[in-house]
């Protein structure tokens, strides 16, 4: 009788459904899961702090569209993960937390590191859920994946007591079971016949894209309907769904766009802070939405018609049911003018970024990257001025290759973020834009990198502080202790720590010949820019977002 342990049996069920990798960080009581996962051949990413692999993870499952697996000990193993947690899920990024707990015969006695951590991640999650015995194990992780999978992706949690995945069982009693082949919700004819008639007959149609889309794989259809003469605005995360070169491409327009359209169907999007809670439209406008939660079509948005399928499949019969009839927006100037105020909007930013000034002005920076990174480049940002430039100046021309702080706002996702993409697609160049305070809030990922043979480029634009020294000096009375400033450190000095490619550049013509050796240098590098610490946005110039 061949016997495995409770890690065997989890790492063989998450291998039966495509999840080669866990993320995590070595503790007790999962200690079996890595060693399980190591044993059936999968990647183990063992990090320093749950956090940042949890986020590492939410990138690689964000590009891989399969839930990324963070693997974590009991108690505060388990809270570090509830920020993950939380993002994962208001971001709709797929994530499974494993967490180790007490062992059940010692509960409730004060047991070693003892904390109901269902009830803790609960209101953060999906789904939450206990496995109850070992045999169980591999049906407990295959529905934690559908349940991270299914409808608009999101963080679960399931509990492991540390009994449960430390015993051993007969492995025939153990049963490990295949994912199910599951369709896309289809949309209702009808619907799609009335969404289909109301962009014909609109003045000024504007499609907007939101994740969902992107998740959705819904390029191809969007792209064609955008091609019937429709402008089209992204989510920041959404960027790329159709490449930002395509002509209708109307973020560099967005309030225009949005405040004057009299039609809008809305795919795989949400009307939360984003989209200005739906409260940006202008009021006789009559609004569709396309998502596959229908708890999404009450918002604060005056919906008309709300059509629950998959993005890609209503975007692909919407393509069907207009045919070859022309839209009246056709003979109006409406795509025209959008393209007209995005020309404008453009040209009004070029200054910035073609600054010679010293200190470097932040949009030079981001200049030098946009022209220097290969058009399948996956690009993180984070940070308070330079996420906010990097988002509205960095175009993106392939899905699922823009990543920042998301529909929570959150820092620290930066650095974590562009680890997980460049573990998922070794294959492509992965880049992070960062400001010093964010590349800081987790710069010892470049540890966890280079330990597991990921080769990131970090971008560290140091404005020497948080938002620069603006809330320093906006903010705190004069001569106070620096808070929100933050010393002018050589962020480049940890690349040579762990052997890999460091560059310090204090002058704008340096920025280029940087990045293009960090590029050329096959390792993880970190490009230090030096900034003006006082610069900030230009007003109307997030565009983009």
């Amino acid at each position: 009788m061949a016997e495995i342990h409770g890690g065997q049996i989890a790492a063989r069920q998450l291998m039966e459904l495509g999840i080669d990798s866990i993320f995590g960080v070595v503790a007790g009581p999962m200690i079996e899961l890595f060693a399980g996962g190591q044993s059936e051949g999968m990647r183990v990413i063992g990090g320093r702090h749950e956090m940042n692999v949890g986020f590492m993870a939410s990138a690689w499952g964000w590009q891989k569209k399969k839930p990324g697996i963070l693997v974590a000990g009991s108690g505060p193993a388990v809270t570090n993960c509830l920020t993950p947690l939380y993002v994962a899920t208001e971001s709709a990024m797929p994530l499974v937390v494993l967490g180790g707990s007490a062992f059940s015969n010692t509960t409730g006695f004060g047991a070693f590191q003892e904390l109901d951590q269902v009830a803790a991640a609960k209101p953060l999650a999906k789904w939450t859920g206990r496995v109850d015995s070992t045999e169980r194990i591999g049906e407990w992780v295959r529905l934690a994946v559908g349940k991270a999978l299914e409808g608009r992706p999101g963080g679960v949690y399931l509990d492991f007591p540390g009994d449960v995945v430390g015993r051993s069982v007969d492995e025939n009693a153990a049963p490990i079971r295949p994912a199910p082949e599951i369709t896309v919700p289809q949309p209702d004819p009808n619907a799609v016949d009335r969404a289909a008639e109301l962009l014909v007959g609109a003045e000024r149609p504007l499609i907007l894209i939101g994740k969902g889309a992107a998740w959705a794989d819904a390029s191809e259809a969007l792209g064609r309907l955008s091609d019937l003469g429709i402008p089209y605005v992204c989510s920041p995360m959404a960027r790329g769904t159709i490449p930002d070169d395509h002509p209708n491409f109307a973020n560099a327009a967005r309030s225009m766009a949005i405040g004057g359209a009299d039609v809008v169907v809305m795919f795989g999007g949400r009307f939360n802070w984003i989209y200005g809670l739906g409260r940006r439209f202008a009021p006789d406008t009559r609004i569709v939405q396309i998502d596959i939660e229908p708890e999404e079509m009450t918002s604060g948005a005056p919906l008309e018609l709300g059509i629950v399928a998959d993005a890609k499949a209503t975007a692909k019969a919407l393509v069907a049911a207009i045919g070859s009839r022309n839209l009246r927006s056709a003979g109006g100037d409406w795509l025209s003018g959008i393209q007209e105020k995005a020309r404008r909007n453009e040209e009004g930013a070029r200054t910035a970024l073609m600054d010679d000034s010293v200190p470097i002005n932040p949009y030079r920076v981001v200049a030098e990257i946009k022209d220097a990174v290969p058009r399948d480049a996956i690009v993180t940002s984070e940070g308070e001025t330079i996420m906010g430039i990097a988002r509205a100046m960095m175009p993106t021309f392939v899905n699922r290759s823009v990543l920042n702080a998301g529909t929570t706002g959150c820092m620290g996702v930066g650095a974590p973020y562009t680890v997980g993409s460049a573990l998922a697609c070794p294959d492509r160049l992965s880049i992070g834009i960062l400001g010093d305070y964010a590349f800081g809030a987790a710069a010892m990922v470049v540890e966890t990198a280079t330990r597991v043979g990921a080769k990131p480029v970090f971008v560290v634009v140091n404005n020497e502080g948080i938002a620069g020294h603006m809330l320093q000096d906006a903010m705190l009375p004069p001569d106070s202790p620096p808070i929100a400033a933050l010393l002018p450190a050589r962020y480049d000095k940890i690349a040579e720590m762990v052997d890999g490619h460091a560059e310090h550049v204090d002058q704008p013509d340096q920025i280029r010949p940087a990045i293009d050796r960090a590029l050329a240098s096959g390792k993880l590098a970190v490009v230090h820019v030096r900034v003006d610490p006082k610069a900030t946005r230009i007003s109307g110039s997030n565009y983009l977002q």
